[in-house]
C-alpha cells in the first residue's frame, strides 16, 4: 500500500515520542499490506474500526492514541486524516476528517 503521508506521523511523534515505535511499526506493515477490501483489513488489524467513508480507525500503542485512515483501495492507497490521542479524537468527525 502507498500510505499519504508519512510526514504526518512524523510531527506526531516529534511531539509524542512514546507513539514513534509503535506507529513506524504500523507504517511498515501498511507499506508491505496488500489490502483489496475491508476483510484484508480486518486480517492483519482486528481491531480496526470502519466507519463512514472508507475511514479506518486504528488503535496505536495499546490503544494510547488514535489513527484514522481513508483506504482507496482500488488505488492501493491509505491517507493518513488524523492521529491523535483520545481526548483529540473525541472532540473529530471521524466520517468526514
Amino acid at each position: 500500500m502507498r500510505i499519504i503521508s508519512r510526514r504526518t506521523l512524523r510531527e506526531f511523534w516529534v511531539k509524542y515520542s512514546d507513539a514513534e515505535g509503535p506507529l513506524q511499526a504500523w507504517y511498515a506493515n501498511v507499506k508491505r499490506a496488500d489490502w483489496n477490501t475491508p476483510s484484508d483489513v480486518k486480517a492483519a488489524y482486528r481491531n480496526a474500526s470502519f466507519v463512514k467513508n472508507n475511514r479506518v480507525v486504528f488503535n496505536i500503542k495499546g490503544n494510547s492514541y488514535r489513527l484514522v485512515t481513508a483506504i482507496d483501495y482500488q488505488y492501493r492507497i491509505v491517507y493518513i486524516r488524523f492521529v491523535g490521542t483520545h481526548q483529540a479524537y473525541s472532540k473529530i468527525n471521524v466520517a468526514t476528517i
